[in-house]
């Protein structure tokens, strides 16, 4: 055992190894908890006073009173190139992408535009306490290599992909059927698995795609089955219906995609809002996976995620911001209104289960369970510092929880970026809010 670059923090320490609605066991928390990391990489956790007679004796614990070690956020649906157009009016989706999305990414084509907003784009997702995201790129390869250079420096485990788009969209966004496919390829060479970054094959959605790039899409992700694959289904009623009416001869707007053969494990589908019990079977059936994006849907209208469906389904199911359609990087403001959605639709989300879906249930999602998550041996070391004291409000409430439901379920409704202290990827602190009191124990 190398013990030359391990590292120990103390505080209260929350993970899971199994969804809480399922499995109360999979819920672990320590009052008094010790993480170690070695070599970027999480050797042990759990109760500090089992673990530390474990360190070696001159290595220093970083003592954290106070604070919430729990592991970095993953969000699974963000558009990079949106960063610049959160919060702007529109009276719908496509409205919006026509008004603002498209002369947005537009300026991507400037490869010195593109490294400017991934640098913000991440230490914004970072300063929020995300530390995984599925990232979407624009059509430009350039877009993708800014992302992956700004991504690598950091040493940051993402996923992100150029978007593929050849109808349906201005002249001066559209590739073409057999060039964007031929980008792809040449861009998950170079950079599919290289350090931490990961390559997601990027249909923009079924409308902005002819049947040849999707047909030449889906054989794509079938010569690199380990990619991963992310889209947008079934948001609002009027771009399901302009799906539809686009490929007749499918059964939903989902089916589109299935036909294409791009329903498959590492599979993400952002939103899915309108659909059917035969859609969510083949999602489960699938293990295609479902990205929640409760602030998007709120502010343009979509409508709302069935919450009670998808579970009794067995549909697998993560949280996502979607700047910029969503109004916040802070995984902590997008629990607050997937709590909202849930309960306009009769389901009652604890606030473990909202945890766990903003961790380790991404992870699952994205089928890198072991890779990251949660705290189990082995696992990449992405971890937050969360403060419950961080606002006066915060402080007030948190001082009087009696569980860690409560403590946890006032994070959630009531925190945003002010709460999170401090992230660290692969063990390295890569973003700090202010200077962190702490405690050194030899």
């Amino acid at each position: 055992m190398t013990i030359h670059n391990m590292q120990a923090y103390r505080a209260s320490l929350l993970h899971f190894t199994d969804d809480p609605l399922r499995n109360p066991d999979g819920t672990h928390w320590h009052e008094d908890g010790l993480l170690i990391v070695n070599d970027g990489h999480v050797q042990a956790a759990g109760d500090y006073q089992q673990l530390k007679s474990t360190l070696p004796d001159h290595v220093v614990v970083e003592h954290f009173p106070g604070k919430i070690i729990t592991p970095g956020f993953i969000d699974t649906h963000i558009h990079y190139p949106q960063t610049d157009i959160i919060a702007s009016p529109a009276p719908g989706l496509l409205p919006w992408l026509e008004q603002y999305t498209f002369p947005a990414e537009r300026q991507f084509e400037n490869p010195l535009h593109a490294q400017e907003v991934a640098n913000f784009f991440l230490d914004e997702l970072l300063r929020c306490g995300t530390t995984t995201a599925m990232v979407y790129c624009t059509v430009h390869p350039a877009s993708v290599d800014a992302f992956f250079e700004a991504s690598a420096a950091r040493n940051l485990r993402m996923v992100a992909g150029k978007v593929l788009m050849d109808r349906n969209c201005p002249e001066f966004l559209r590739d073409t059927a057999e060039g964007g496919i031929r980008d792809s390829e040449t861009l998950i060479k170079k950079w599919h698995k290289q350090g931490r970054q990961l390559y997601a094959i990027t249909p923009r959605f079924a409308p902005t795609s002819s049947p040849a790039q999707m047909q030449l899409a889906g054989e794509l992700a079938h010569a690199y089955p380990d990619t991963f694959i992310q889209t947008h289904v079934a948001e609002n009623q009027d771009e399901c219906a302009w799906a539809r009416s686009l490929f007749p001869e499918a059964r939903s707007y989902l089916d589109i995609y299935d036909r294409y053969g791009l329903m498959r494990e590492r599979a993400m589908f952002a939103h899915c809002i309108w659909l059917n019990d035969e859609d969510r079977a083949r999602m489960a059936a699938t293990r295609s996976a479902v990205a929640l994006c409760p602030t998007s849907n709120l502010f343009l209208g979509s409508g709302l995620f069935d919450f009670q469906r998808a579970e009794a389904q067995s549909v697998p199911l993560s949280l996502a911001t979607d700047v910029g359609g969503g109004t916040s990087f802070s995984m902590l403001q997008t629990m607050n209104a997937a709590y909202k959605v849930a309960r306009m639709g009769g389901t009652y989300l604890p606030a473990t289960r909202m945890f766990y879906l903003a961790t380790l249930g991404g992870a699952r999602s994205m089928q890198l369970e072991g890779c990251i998550g949660n705290f189990v041996t082995g696992a990449e070391a992405d971890f937050i510092l969360l403060d419950p004291q961080a606002t006066p409000l915060l402080k007030r409430r948190t001082a009087s929880c009696n569980s860690l439901e409560e403590l946890l379920f006032a994070l959630a409704l009531l925190g945003d970026d002010r709460s999170i202290a401090a992230t660290y990827a692969a063990g390295k602190r890569v973003s700090e809010m202010k200077a962190l009191s702490k405690a050194s124990i030899f």
